[in-house]
């Protein structure tokens, strides 16, 4: 009967190579999770809930504005991203160049997002990969409060 003992290596070859290829991905989270461990603080965001950003609301929404100009600047958002910050500016009454004075707009310049719960992380930290997610993060969340 060949075809039970064949099928029994291949699982066994199956079994094996799964388990060998779960610890690379096991290593690479744990190492994304020091990696982002260090520059962040609490929050959890859907599937970027392991890299700890804030939880954005009305009151950081100045900051979240910069952090999109941030975002637009390095090319990781393009498009609508400038009409999403600039409607977000105007509804908190930042509009027409007011935001350079804003300290949570300029914080968000600089990558600093500020989050509802006082938390904050800072986006330089991240690799390009991530940070192309986090900006993600932040224009959701944007749209959300127009």
């Amino acid at each position: 009967m060949p075809v039970p003992r064949t099928c029994a290596i291949a699982l066994a070859l199956l079994t094996a190579l799964s388990a060998h290829a779960a610890s690379p991905l096991d290593k690479l989270r744990s190492a994304a999770g020091e990696q982002l461990g260090a520059g962040s603080s609490g929050g959890a965001a859907g599937m970027l809930g392991g890299l700890g950003l804030p939880s954005i609301g009305s009151g950081t929404a100045s900051n979240a504005a910069g952090v999109l100009q941030y975002c637009i600047e390095r090319k990781y958002l393009a498009g609508g991203a400038a009409g999403i910050k600039d409607k977000l500016l105007g509804k908190i009454g930042l509009g027409g160049g007011k935001e350079t004075q804003d300290k949570g707009y300029q914080s968000g310049l600089s990558g600093m997002l500020s989050g509802s719960d006082g938390k904050s992380f800072d986006m330089g930290k991240l690799q390009d990969q991530l940070k192309d997610k986090a900006c993600e993060y932040v224009l959701d969340n944007a749209k959300s409060l127009i």
